[in-house]
């Protein structure tokens, strides 16, 4: 993702939970200062692998709040407390009863509150690194993507290779879901690789003109 090898960011994924949700760990090379992306589940792995890869941790930041993607809020931050970020509109999900009970687990999922709510267009900075916040609702009211110029893209349910997230939940919309996809992911440059919530990775230039779901084509 960049002319030096050694000069291009870290991206771990740690798959975790029963539907395979990809939490990913995003470090500056230099610095090795790194967001915690999503930690769905299994935060002794996510702990683990934070140690191994020798990781400075800045921010736990949650693409959106289904149950998959913040059961490991509280576990991981009692390791690293350092500032929890999520969409307003997503709030809910932390302490809401019926996602409670969809994941086998009593309310509230996350005991903490956020530091930061996320707005569409703010900058969020470690080691040489920024992530851009862009609000793409459709999966969920509060759901946004990540964007790292000129490596990635962090789509959480937004973007799937070759698929979209489900907007059968409550909270979805399928209009919206796909407005945002076109307006907020395939507004970017086409070689940015798309890190997705769940899956492979692929690149907008890929999905613009080969998903059946939302093309260009």
């Amino acid at each position: 993702m960049s002319e030096r090898a050694d000069a291009r960011p870290l991206v771990a994924t740690v798959v975790v939970g029963f539907l395979q949700e990809n939490c990913y760990l995003y470090a500056c090379p230099h610095t090795r200062e790194a967001v915690i992306i999503d930690p769905g589940d299994e935060p002794e792995r996510i702990l683990q692998r934070i140690k191994d890869l020798e990781l400075v941790p800045r921010y736990i930041i949650n693409t959106h709040g289904h149950f998959d993607h913040i059961c490991a809020i509280d576990a991981v931050s009692e390791v690293y407390p350092v500032p929890l970020a999520i969409h307003s509109a997503d709030l809910p999900y932390y302490t809401d009863e019926y996602a409670a009970k969809s994941a086998g687990r009593e309310p509230p999922l996350v005991r903490r509150k956020p530091d930061i709510l996320l707005e569409d267009g703010q900058l969020i900075t470690f080691g040489t690194l920024s992530l851009e916040v862009r609000h793409t609702p459709g999966h969920t009211p509060g759901g946004v993507c990540l964007v790292s110029r000129p490596y990635c893209v962090f789509s959480g349910d937004t973007l799937f290779e070759r698929g979209i997230g489900r907007t059968d939940l409550p909270g979805g919309n399928y209009e919206q879901l796909v407005r945002s996809i076109r307006e907020k992911l395939y507004t970017l440059e086409d070689d940015l690789v798309v890190f997705p919530g769940h899956g492979a990775p692929t690149t907008i230039g890929e999905e613009k003109y080969e998903n059946p779901f939302v093309s260009l084509a």
